[in-house]
């Protein structure tokens, strides 16, 4: 009797040293395919429609991007996946070109935190802090992506609003933030900076931008090393948010101070309205 507990033990050992060991292997990518509604205005007075539509279309691939995924059950990875566009002569030398392939978002689930590179004017920044907490409302509406049962999810984000002349407003704008998780694959993840749902995020609706999950692999043959990134600058989300904001005014002064000086005779006024 004493040999055949001590045998049940064992084997009880085994099968849960095997659960565990499975639970911390785990790994799954999604892919997500970005997409962004675009209201533009264009200055009429100095391109056809022929150009209009071409702009039109350059600037609408632009939000177009895939990007991927690839998490275990407390950590992720999320970059864009970098391709290269075939030269096209028809487009008179014009070329919009994606800086974004360069920028890497750690995320830490489990200690709500985040590590982020970005790329700007040749310079790379590391940005360390801590996941914002989103007090998601989960909605009674169901759908299927895929093979997977979704649930609906939403929450209003109060976002800082500038003026022309890039200074901040008193009242904050409010964007409905809708996201589709599954509780079928119990990952507390999703694109971009999202978490905090009891599963994974497979659809997500961000104002005009949307993030939708179009390939899911779980448990790949081959598996990739998450890490946090080291390179760059350190630096916090709030100085990184207060260099950027110096750019941008810079840039804005440098383009009026052009205008006043006669130099965009030949320039085209392209305006990208939320």
């Amino acid at each position: 009797m004493i040999r055949f507990i001590l045998k049940l033990t064992i084997i009880l050992l085994l099968f849960i040293g095997s659960i565990v060991a499975n639970a911390q292997s785990f790994q799954g990518k999604a892919y997500y395919q970005t997409k962004r509604n675009l209201d533009i205005k264009l200055d009429s007075s100095k391109i056809n429609d022929a150009m209009q539509k071409q702009f039109r279309e350059m600037l609408r691939k632009q939000f177009e991007k895939t990007y991927l995924l690839t998490f275990d059950k407390t950590t992720s990875l999320y970059k864009e996946e970098e391709k290269l566009a075939a030269p096209n002569p028809a487009q008179g030398g014009i070329i919009i070109e994606s800086m974004g392939g360069s920028n890497i978002l750690f995320k830490d689930v489990k200690n709500k935190t985040y590590i982020s590179t970005k790329e700007i004017y040749g310079k790379k920044f590391l940005i360390n802090d801590s996941l914002k907490a989103i007090d998601w409302k989960i909605e009674k509406e169901t759908k299927m992506i895929g093979k997977y049962l979704c649930i609906k999810a939403t929450y209003v984000k109060l976002i800082d609003d500038y003026d022309d002349e890039m200074k901040r407003k008193e009242k904050q704008k409010e964007l409905l933030i809708t996201a589709w998780y599954t509780p079928e694959i119990p990952i507390s993840n999703g694109p971009s900076y999202y978490a905090g749902l009891p599963g994974l995020i497979l659809e997500l609706h961000e104002g005009k931008m949307h993030y939708v999950c179009t390939k899911l692999v779980l448990n790949p043959t081959k598996k990739t090393t998450i890490v946090a990134p080291k390179k760059g600058k350190k630096i916090n989300q709030k100085d990184f948010e207060k260099i950027m904001k110096k750019k941008s005014k810079e840039m804005m002064e440098q383009y009026k101070s052009g205008r006043k000086k006669g130099n965009d005779r030949n320039g085209i006024s392209i305006e990208i309205r939320d």
